[in-house]
């Protein structure tokens, strides 16, 4: 009879532990209509573009030579050269915010984190516009090369080691380039690289992939790429980038210049329009969502400056995770930049 009792009060403590979670549970489904509350968590994403106030300014040089233009920066006390090469549309101005001594330049949400990133950590940042919409692999590498070495030495920073990152079609120029040049090492964002091309020897830089693992067919290449790059020695890493869910404050934390208040009619205009999913996530790649219709047609006293129209797209696009330029990865890639530092 003893145990018997003892069998039922462990019995009645279990079943009323069971009915407090039960009743927890069910508070926090009704509580959000339903639905368990998820707090999104971006890597990287704390980044935003006020982080550097203070810390780090863009105050960028222009020049032109050999027929482009050349955007750079040298922080104080420099330990690394880093070459940056943009994807196709883009330019030099992209990397730089506007300012007295670049007033053309655009600050593009996602290239001008990676230049503050990077000058935060002591790289002087060099970027270069390809000569004509992408960039090309015959006598433009033989253009940009002198061009870095040109810059390098005329900074007096030819005892630092040079490192690249390239995204999308600078991330093929990049890749080859790097037979061209003794790089620390590269980053090839968005891009598999041009290894079926070119011939690969043991000396090939340290390279690192950064890609969106959505894009199926550039993911399978570089599986290849790696196995084929570590079987001669190379050392080669990966950072994938994966999707996430937009919310009332993103567009703003992303974008000097966007306030909150616009940023939060956006998302609901994505809401309202069935851009975004229930939980807040890309339904479509950016270009192939018609929100600067939607905006035209449907919130003409929403009022977004028109000069921040490609800012937004690019956050749209990279929330979607498919192929953009990203600096949410900014701490792995220059973590391992520093890694190979010598």
């Amino acid at each position: 009879m003893a145990r018997r009792g003892q069998r039922s009060r462990l019995w009645n403590g279990v079943s009323a532990a069971s009915l407090a979670l039960i009743v927890l549970v069910v508070f926090l489904l009704c509580r959000d209509g339903g639905k368990m509350p998820k707090e999104p968590v971006i890597e990287g994403a704390d980044r935003s573009w006020s982080s550097f106030d203070g810390s780090v300014k863009s105050r960028p040089t222009v020049e032109y030579r050999n027929g482009t233009d050349l955007i750079w920066q040298i922080p104080g006390s420099p330990k690394a050269v880093l070459f940056i090469a943009h994807g196709c549309n883009g330019r030099a101005i992209n990397f730089w915010d506007r300012s007295s001594s670049c007033e053309g330049c655009v600050g593009l949400p996602e290239e001008r984190l990676i230049v503050l990133e990077a000058l935060s950590r002591g790289f002087a940042v060099l970027t270069v516009s390809s000569m004509g919409r992408c960039w090309t692999m015959g006598e433009e590498r033989l253009v940009v090369r002198e061009i870095i070495e040109w810059w390098v030495v005329k900074n007096g920073l030819e005892m630092l080691p040079v490192f690249a990152l390239g995204a999308s079609s600078g991330g093929y120029f990049v890749s080859a380039l790097a037979t061209d040049l003794k790089f620390g090492g590269i980053v090839l964002m968005i891009a598999e690289g041009v290894f079926d091309q070119i011939d690969v020897s043991g000396d090939y830089p340290p390279t690192l992939f950064v890609h969106m693992p959505k894009d199926t067919r550039r993911k399978q290449k570089i599986d290849e790429f790696m196995v084929q790059l570590k079987k001669k020695g190379i050392d080669v890493a990966e950072v994938k980038c994966m999707e996430f869910p937009l919310s009332p404050n993103f567009l703003a934390d992303r974008i000097p210049g966007l306030g909150n208040d616009v940023s939060a009619e956006l998302f609901k205009l994505f809401q309202r329009e069935g851009f975004v999913d229930e939980n807040g996530y890309m339904k479509k790649d950016g270009r192939a969502t018609r929100w600067k219709k939607a905006l035209d047609v449907d919130n003409k006293g929403l009022l977004l400056d028109k000069r921040l129209i490609n800012h937004v797209q690019e956050e749209l696009n990279l929330a979607f995770a498919f192929h953009e330029m990203t600096s949410l990865q900014s701490e792995q890639i220059f973590k391992w930049f520093e890694s190979h530092l010598s």
